[in-house]
């Protein structure tokens, strides 16, 4: 080939100057060669390992997208839309991937073994051969240095023969590698040129082998469907952008919406409390006690479902039972030094929790939600209008408007004539609507503007006119098991009935009417429907004593009697149809509102389910009262009778007296009137005492005459 350079080989035994010089420029040249044929395989072995971790990774990619219809995503995991279109890419990138597969086959067999034959074998010969001629070419002129300093004077033909014996075989064997090596670097200049474009077109042609399967695969089928998918694409990117932009405002509606809510207690002018709820939300803090007076609070989120109150944990997937609210109780309290705390009680008594809210629109909502789903409001049709029409019912029976007035005013006469209603349901308590009440005027079951009293008071700080002093009751300890106490024997240790209930007092009314159970669900719902409104959630609890001779509320702590009911002034009993623990009962009193004329008074109670229980035991207790007021009113019958036959007797007996007194003065004077002497028989007459007395009387009466 013309233009490339060669050593002379024939100069090789003369081993001048020139031609170690010219050795020199062709090991530069070989070292030049050497590192850069380095840094090139160094290139071309990280484009055939980027090609194999292509062919790798694009058989990865096909592989996960085949397993894509196997995936189940919580969200949208079940498109056939999109697992189609991934496995038709799967196909094609799947072709894709054998033709990557073939181009990392082909780069290994056209490029990469080239120029790996050339560095291992060829410039590792280059190198073998310049250390050999190196330590040849100071073998051979160590010998001619020994040469040099053999003595004329003394000569020695075995050192002399060892001497040029050494010169010739250094001289032949330099001579001999270096004619190698000159042919090795002359044979460089030709396989530099073979090693740097023998790769480079195996690369190339790989690479047109590669790009020509390719051309094969991507038909016109495959580029109509790149086309629809790219549409597909940038729909799903349009709606994207729309989609953005709508949550875009409604994040700017709902930062100016919501900047007065960011305040914990915001001004409940702006945001009303809404009364109507039967369905509420929210994170309350719960405390859990965790000794005798101490104690902890948990930020938990809590939700109504149903008649449920659920709890559910920030990092929990679903809520769990915190309690049954069915026909529970639920109150404000007062809860060490923190604020909006109310109370829930289940409807058995046994369980109950405290929960704080956040605000005073939160308190009293999570308290009239709560209120609204422990009457059952939730199960109608319209739980939220039902609420409301209760709400609004509850609102107009407690405080009444000038028209409500008016209206029951001129109804007055024609309710007054009507006939007492049948049994009803109290609307307080489940939210339905009775027609026998709403047939019945308010006027003639509850005096109009009748205050409510909603708590009971002590005898020991108030006396309530006509039951406190009428009923004679006091301050003093009362134990409800009739036993004796210090020797001072109980008012109603002879009873024969003792009963004792758990109650709680929910309020009391003057009632206008007291012959009919209405009259009892009547109270009942006003009650409920003040506590309702006035969010007055608190309840008395005390003891129910029953017996034959009266009704007694008992502090459970200190045993002090409440209040005493005489059984004789209980005249209506009744509990609630629906809700057993609601009952109450009317008392007949003296004095009241007018003092001219009997007032009825009407107590509304709640117990733990008892109500049907209690109503029995005062029927019972009446019962027994009034057979033993019968057997009384028969032994006074009795024992009057025979006091009026023993005074008959007495009265017969004087009579008889009387009788045989006459008879024997009758015969004293017939004695009298004969001569008093001795008859011829010699008989004497024998007088009694008594007419031996008369008799003297008369002489002594005669000798006065005669001495007048």
């Amino acid at each position: 080939m013309p233009g490339i350079d060669k050593l002379p080989i024939e100069e090789t035994l003369e081993d001048s100057p020139q031609t170690r010089s010219l050795l020199g420029v062709f090991e530069e040249d070989a070292t030049a060669i050497s590192n850069y044929m380095n840094q090139l395989y160094q290139a071309m072995h990280r484009i055939y390992d980027a090609q194999n971790e292509l062919s790798a990774a694009t058989h990865l990619t096909s592989k996960l997208l085949k397993e894509y219809e196997k995936q189940r995503f919580p969200l949208g995991g079940d498109d056939e839309v999109m697992s189609s279109t991934l496995q038709q890419f799967s196909k094609v990138i799947d072709e894709l991937s054998s033709c990557h597969a073939v181009l990392s086959t082909q780069l290994a067999d056209a490029m990469m073994f080239p120029i790996t034959q050339f560095k291992e074998r060829d410039l590792k010969e280059i190198l073998t051969l310049k250390e050999v001629f190196q330590i040849a070419s100071n073998d051979h002129d160590a010998a001619i240095n020994r040469y040099s300093r053999l003595s004329k004077k003394r000569e020695n033909d075995k050192v002399k023969y060892e001497v040029t014996e050494d010169v010739y075989t250094s001289r032949k064997k330099q001579h001999q590698t270096m004619m190698h090596y000159f042919c090795a670097l002359n044979t460089l200049q030709y396989k530099k040129k073979i090693a740097l474009l023998e790769p480079l077109l195996g690369y190339m042609q790989a690479q047109i082998s590669f790009f020509k399967m390719g051309s094969e695969n991507l038909n016109e089928q495959l580029e109509e469907f790149l086309t629809n998918i790219g549409t597909s694409v940038q729909n799903v990117r349009r709606e994207m952008d729309s989609d953005v932009e709508t949550m875009q405002q409604t994040i700017e509606d709902l930062e100016v919406a919501s900047d007065p809510l960011y305040v914990p207690d915001p001004d409940p002018t702006k945001f009303p409390v809404n009364r109507n709820l039967t369905r509420k939300a929210g994170y309350l803090n719960a405390r859990n006690k965790t000794g005798l007076v101490s104690s902890t609070w948990d930020r938990q989120f809590y939700f109504t479902q149903g008649g449920n109150l659920m709890s559910q944990a920030r990092g929990d997937v679903a809520g769990g039972l915190a309690m049954d609210i069915d026909n529970c109780s639920v109150m404000a309290v007062d809860c060490e030094d923190r604020r909006y705390c109310f109370q829930i009680t289940s409807f058995d008594g046994k369980k109950s929790s405290i929960l704080q809210a956040e605000s005073k629109k939160d308190h009293e909502e999570w308290i009239c939600t709560i209120n609204n789903i422990s009457k059952q409001i939730y199960l109608s049709e319209n739980p939220e209008e039902i609420a409301a029409r209760v709400n609004q019912s509850a609102l107009e029976a407690v405080t009444p408007s000038p028209s409500f007035q008016q209206r029951h005013e001129s109804l007055r006469p024609a309710a007054q004539s009507r006939p007492p209603t049948a049994r009803t349901s109290s609307s307080g308590s489940l939210g339905s609507e009775s027609t026998n009440l709403a047939a019945l005027s308010l006027d003639s079951l509850v005096a109009p503007d009748t205050p409510i009293q909603f708590d009971i008071i002590s005898p020991v700080c108030e006396d309530q006119p006509g039951q406190a002093k009428a009923f004679g009751q006091g301050g003093r300890r009362t134990n409800p098991f009739g036993e004796s106490g210090g020797g001072t024997k109980s008012e109603t240790e002879d009873s024969i009935l003792h009963q004792l209930f758990i109650v709680r007092f929910l309020g009391s009314m003057e009632v206008k009417s007291d012959d009919s159970p209405d009259v009892v669900y009547e109270t009942m719902r006003q009650i409920l429907a003040a506590r309702a409104i006035h969010n007055i959630f608190r309840m008395t609890e005390s003891h129910l004593l029953v017996t034959c001779d009266c009704l007694k509320l008992i502090d459970p702590q200190t045993q002090v009697t409440r209040l005493t009911f005489p059984l004789p002034c209980v005249v209506l009993y009744a509990t609630h149809q629906e809700n057993k623990r609601l009952f109450g009962f009317v008392l007949r009193t003296s004095g009241g509102r007018s003092e001219s004329n009997l007032s009825s008074v009407c107590y509304i109670f709640e117990s733990n389910n008892e109500g049907e229980k209690i109503c029995d035991s005062v029927g019972l207790a009446k019962q027994i009262a009034l057979h033993a007021e019968l057997d009384r009113r028969a032994s006074e019958k009795q024992k009057e009778m025979e006091r009026v036959k023993e005074k008959q007797q007495k009265e017969l007996s004087k009579q008889k007296q009387i009788e045989k007194d006459l008879e024997e003065q009758s015969r004293l004077i017939a004695a009298s009137s004969r001569p008093n002497q001795a008859s011829s028989e010699g008989q004497f007459v024998v007088l009694s005492s008594s007419q031996s007395e008369e008799s003297d009387l008369g002489e002594e009466g005669k000798k006065r005459e005669s001495e007048a």
